[in-house]
């Protein structure tokens, strides 16, 4: 949807959308408005609550070191729903930690989430806080590669990707006030609304040099996605936007489905995908090697039609297959 640091590229082509429609979007709890802490959430285990190594066909793919920890330690963004977020109760909920959970018991670990913000989670992993980053990251190459997308410099050695979906980049607005935009040109001379370091963030500056000189693209960015839906509900901004998952989310709970409406198509479709530091070759194949496996016995399946969105569906685990 976003897909967060962005979670895309930088420059906007059309794609045809490739996720549920709104309506098929799965309602699993009421979107919260949650902030970025130091939290933690527990994933993967067997019907006892424990994860079991013992009983995981796969848990020798692991690198020795985790696998005697028991477990994986996941950055995310804790507040994207619906691929992470927390539900009425507090549990972290969504996509990614369904998957995790299911990925868990073929390797015999827990998928432990912490909670931060999306364009610290690649930092994180450089500084070893986390194994991995878990939160509807698109793979790019330019993280790949470890460039900014703004400067185009070298600013860490990259990360690899287990990519996992495929999602592509939404606008919405509030509903009834869609004053015409549909593409990213109409977007000159309003102002819009995202989440920092997104691939909507990248669109909208890409945008903004588009625009001309007497209609100026305002662009607000947050730390976080509800923080920017929460600036658009109170008339603060004319757009939004983000990963359609997310957007179309927001579209169906948002007031009850009365706050926002999506405008136009999808763009950037890409892949979200697991990152993992480079060099960490072991850890990585053996994620891809679980996911491979998740998607093989149903269990994919069945957590993408629990949210809603088979339209984004792989068939297998690539790594770095985006562009």
């Amino acid at each position: 949807m976003t897909a967060r640091f962005t979670r895309r590229t930088t420059a906007a082509r059309s794609a045809k959308p490739r996720i549920a429609a709104v309506g098929a979007i799965a309602v699993a709890g009421t979107l919260l408005l949650t902030g970025c802490g130091d939290q933690t959430e527990k994933s993967g285990s067997d019907s006892s609550g424990t994860a079991s190594a013992s009983a995981a066909p796969l848990a020798d793919k692991l690198p020795k070191e985790i696998r005697d920890k028991g477990v994986i330690k996941v950055g995310s963004d804790i507040a994207y729903a619906p691929v992470e977020f927390k539900d009425e109760s507090g549990k972290t909920v969504g996509i990614d930690p369904d998957l995790a959970d299911a990925m868990g018991k073929q390797l015999g670990v827990k998928f432990e989430f912490e909670n931060g913000t999306f364009d610290t989670l690649i930092t994180g992993l450089r500084s070893k806080r986390y194994d991995i980053a878990m939160s509807a990251m698109t793979d790019t190459k330019d993280r790949q590669e470890g460039v900014d997308s703004d400067t185009g410099k070298k600013v860490g050695e990259g990360v690899d990707f287990v990519d996992y979906f495929n999602a592509g980049v939404s606008i919405y607005t509030p509903k009834g006030k869609t004053q015409g935009i549909k593409t990213w040109d109409d977007l000159c001379g309003k102002k819009i609304v995202v989440q920092r370091g997104t691939v909507s963030h990248d669109l909208a500056k890409a945008q903004a040099k588009k625009c001309p000189s007497d209609k100026k693209l305002s662009i607000e960015a947050f730390d976080n996605d509800q923080q920017a839906q929460t600036r658009l509900r109170s008339g603060g901004a004319d757009a939004g936007s983000s990963d359609f998952p997310v957007a179309a989310y927001a579209v169906k709970t948002s007031g009850g489905g009365k706050d926002f409406e999506i405008v136009g198509e999808q763009v950037e479709a890409a892949p979200y995908g697991i990152a993992v530091a480079k060099g960490n070759t072991e850890l990585r194949d053996a994620l891809q090697a679980a996911l491979d496996a998740v998607i093989k016995n149903g269990e994919y399946e069945k957590v993408i039609s629990k949210w809603g969105v088979t339209d984004g569906a792989v068939t297998e685990a690539t790594i770095n297959g985006g562009k």
